[in-house]
């Protein structure tokens, strides 16, 4: 691993938790050079999905490639995403009655989020937007503005302005219900709070990167109803929450709220390929003709896969299903490794994007190495990387998901023993 230590910028951080150099993969299952098997609960954090090299999106992408198919389009109309805009439009936007205009950004999360922060601002004519503690939303100065954790938002060294943050659900007096959302129209309202109306609020129904902390259902109705009362657009980034990863395709359906905005990446091409969009409102697609472009606003290859996977997995509820009965395999066993421990844990997440909350960055930290010695991949998350955090594929095999449940209830028993032991 010489040349990427001598070569590679130090701000990796993913090799530093998992030393090895990987050679192949498929569905939930990493290989290492060395021959070793690792079950994956990162996932790409969120991007696969679908799993490592979907065979059913495998082969068209290869069908397409050889035939000799549109790789890079600029935003000019392909066959490619003629495919994926009619699948889009016939599999997931019209069976929810959703009206929006697709815009196809740079290829990654933070370029969707990019959009919706400028058109937000653009509508509205106002700069500020109100965001949430511990939201993550990326790393380019828009969208690390709008991010909480301070080690990202150092990194920008510049001033980071124009938002005001607001307490997220479960943050602080948990006595106080909507305590932020209480404290955020008090000031809207207030002509003395020194708070402007904002030109939008960003938010992530379940918060990946910040501790897997699920926002109440009622909690995201009440957020809605008050965008609506202080005419500010609601930007529900659903990057690493979205495609199906809490059970439904977009994580806010279970809340029949209708968002102005919405930010998709990660699994959205659902093989792992880069690409992001920005679904608008259509009275919100105020742009001038290449307003805001870029060379990779859209990604062909991408549309194919991602079509294959609105076909393969989104005609009808079977897939959704089968995430519901993976999803209670985990809290069951997550909640029984919660019980077993006591150790001031708890249960974070929703579906299939779960977590447990230890007392300590430093134990969740050596909970993932015990794990990873033993043949599983998963990281942390949260403020003080306290979270164990899980993000396995939607198609992990039940067999593989168990096994690595085992694997995992085993680090925490070795961790949390020689804790106890260590302090009697």
């Amino acid at each position: 691993m010489n040349i990427f230590e001598q070569v590679e910028s130090q701000v990796r951080s993913y090799s530093r938790s998992f030393p090895t150099v990987f050679s192949t993969a498929k569905n939930a299952r990493l290989q290492s050079r060395d021959g070793r098997s690792y079950i994956d609960f990162l996932a790409g954090a969120g991007t696969l999905n679908y799993g490592h090299n979907n065979d059913l999106l495998k082969q068209p992408l290869l069908d397409y490639i050889q035939a000799d198919g549109i790789t890079h389009g600029l935003d000019m109309y392909t066959e490619a995403k003629e495919g994926f805009l009619q699948a889009f439009q016939k599999i997931i936007m019209k069976p929810r009655d959703m009206n929006y205009k697709v815009q196809f950004t740079g290829p990654t999360g933070t370029n969707a989020v990019e959009v919706a922060l400028k058109i937000a601002r653009k509508a509205k004519e106002r700069t500020g937007i109100v965001s949430f503690t511990n939201g993550y939303h990326g790393c380019t100065l828009g969208s690390q503005a709008v991010t909480g954790n301070k080690g990202q938002r150092k990194g920008a060294v510049v001033s980071l302005g124009d938002v005001t943050r607001i307490p997220y659900d479960d943050y602080g007096d948990e006595d106080d219900d909507f305590m932020g959302l209480k404290l955020l129209d008090q000031m809207l309202s207030d002509p003395g709070s020194g708070v402007e109306v904002p030109a939008g609020v960003i938010a992530e129904t379940v918060q990946g990167e910040g501790g897997m902390t699920a926002a109440r259902m009622s909690w995201l109705q009440q957020l809605e109803s008050l965008c609506r009362k202080h005419d500010m657009l609601l930007i529900i980034d659903d990057i690493q929450a979205g495609c199906g990863r809490t059970g439904t395709f977009f994580s806010f359906e279970p809340a029949g709220i209708k968002p102005d905005i919405v930010t998709l990446s990660k699994s959205l091409s659902g093989y792992g390929l880069p690409f992001a969009v920005t679904l608008l409102r259509p009275d919100l697609d105020l742009w001038d003709p290449a307003e805001h472009n870029g060379t990779f606003r859209g990604n062909n290859l991408a549309f194919v896969t991602a079509r294959v996977a609105l076909e393969e997995y989104w005609q009808d509820d079977k897939f959704a299903q089968q995430i519901k009965q993976k999803a209670e395999i985990l809290e069951k066993r997550f909640s029984g490794i919660v019980d077993r421990f006591d150790a001031d844990m708890k249960l974070k997440g929703r579906g299939m994007m779960r977590g447990i909350a230890t007392p300590s960055g430093e134990i969740a930290g050596q909970i993932c190495k015990e794990a990873f010695a033993n043949g599983l991949a998963v990281e942390t998350s949260g403020s003080w990387s306290e979270v164990v955090k899980c993000l396995c594929p939607l198609t992990i095999p039940e067999e593989d998901l168990n096994e690595g449940l085992d694997i995992l209830e085993n680090a925490f028993a070795s961790v949390l023993s020689e804790k106890e032991a260590k302090a009697s």
